[in-house]
């Protein structure tokens, strides 16, 4: 109503003028309320947020997504075959006659995002024609007893969303593959690599599969692979953006080939494989737990001169074995195959003798592993360990999926 006289002080609003429920927000135009209009001191109160929550703990799927740990090598040349764990732990190269690469542990990562290390492949020998049955790809595998949660081949299935950043010199369209190893079924989704040699991130997502469960055992349940290349075996179809039983001929329709030229590299770092349709910030795991989780599958001792071995405590068994057991940093997922370089001295009864060379060693429990150490015999009544006695001497233990 209008006034005579004088107009009336002005009164700010208080919330108690407000009654709920007025203002909504389709009251409120896009970009009105910035972050200069909040208070920068307690504003908005942690009660008011009891929708958001953080992401779970251990959501990436990935172990070594940051291509931190490297147990086998930092480097290893010369891959022209094979399906094998050459380099980073928990991926594996599948090679067959696609040119020749070197794997390894590179700096060369994204800049700003917290990363240390990316795993790198160097095409050193090109193969610009590839047979039918050529194939080049990275793969990281996950046990089934790990997946439940995703309810796989049930009607509340949950999606899967893969990002990572790549760096490739080959631009164009390349392909990633979800296998379920239980049931034999494939999803394959795309990728677009837009500027050569430039870091970029990028975003897949899985879609939900009702059909097949899972297998709850410590054997591989979901295999996730990165193409790098492949013949008409495997591009000859139609690629498989639904779920359904493996069809190698639609595993990498439209795959580029970056074994073309020996100027080709590609990098990877940050892989995070997560439940939902939506990808969250990298989830960075301290060195030590990476470590650990990467020695379930894989664990080399130390190698170098006289480093101390005395995790072998045995004694002589007959003629030139000695039996013992060697402690293991974590409880291996299965029976290991056990590998070794070099010999060792084994210490005992006061003395040492050298050139003991390790053997067997496939038997597993709660983190102790037999192994047969032959050499000089020894006394029965002697209890024995052992250290390296050349620099590269170690011993190995491979649980791998």
């Amino acid at each position: 109503m209008p006034f005579i006289g004088n107009t009336p002080a002005q009164v700010p609003l208080t919330s108690a003028d407000i009654a709920d429920g007025i203002i909504t927000s389709a009251k409120i135009v896009d970009g009105t309320i910035v972050n200069a209009d909040i208070n920068a001191s307690a504003a908005i109160a942690s009660t008011k947020l009891s929708g958001i929550t953080s992401p779970a703990a251990f959501r990436n799927i990935v172990i070594n997504g940051d291509m931190q740990v490297a147990q086998r090598s930092t480097s290893v040349a010369s891959i022209s075959s094979g399906n094998t764990y050459n380099a980073l732990d928990r991926f594996r190269v599948d090679i067959n006659s696609l040119g020749t690469w070197t794997m390894s542990q590179s700096t060369d990562v994204p800049s700003g995002y917290g990363f240390s290390n990316s795993l790198k492949m160097d095409c050193t020998t090109a193969d610009a024609s590839p047979a039918a049955g050529d194939v080049l790809l990275i793969q990281t595998r996950f046990e089934g007893q790990n997946l439940q949660y995703l309810k796989k081949g049930t009607a509340n299935a949950q999606s899967l969303t893969l990002s990572f950043w790549v760096k490739s010199t080959k631009t164009g369209t390349f392909i990633c593959n979800l296998i379920d190893d239980t049931n034999a079924r494939l999803n394959a989704q795309s990728y677009t690599v837009s500027v050569s040699n430039t870091w970029e991130f990028k975003t897949v997502t899985f879609p939900a599969d009702t059909t097949g469960t899972l297998a709850n055992t410590n054997g591989s349940g979901l295999s996730l692979s990165f193409w790098l290349g492949a013949g008409t075996d495997f591009t000859s179809g139609t690629l498989q953006t639904t779920w359904a039983s493996t069809v190698n001929t639609n595993r990498a329709v439209g795959q580029v080939n970056c074994a073309d030229s020996t100027s080709n590299d590609w990098l990877i770092t940050g892989v995070q494989l997560e439940a939902g349709t939506s990808a969250t910030d990298f989830e960075f795991l301290p060195i030590d737990v990476s470590k650990k989780r990467c020695k379930r599958y894989f664990q080399k001792t130390t190698t170098g001169i006289y480093r101390f071995q005395g995790s072998w405590i045995g004694l002589h068994w007959s003629g030139t074995a000695h039996i013992g057991s060697w402690s293991t940093d974590t409880e291996l997922r299965t029976d290991s195959t056990v590998a070794y370089a070099g010999s060792f001295q084994v210490l005992g009864g006061g003395s040492t003798a050298a050139g003991y060379t390790p053997s067997g060693g496939n038997q597993h429990a709660y983190g102790w592993i037999q192994v047969t150490m032959s050499g000089t015999q020894r006394a029965s009544d002697q209890t024995l360990t052992c250290y390296s006695e050349n620099a590269s001497t170690f011993i190995s233990f491979d649980a791998e999926l």
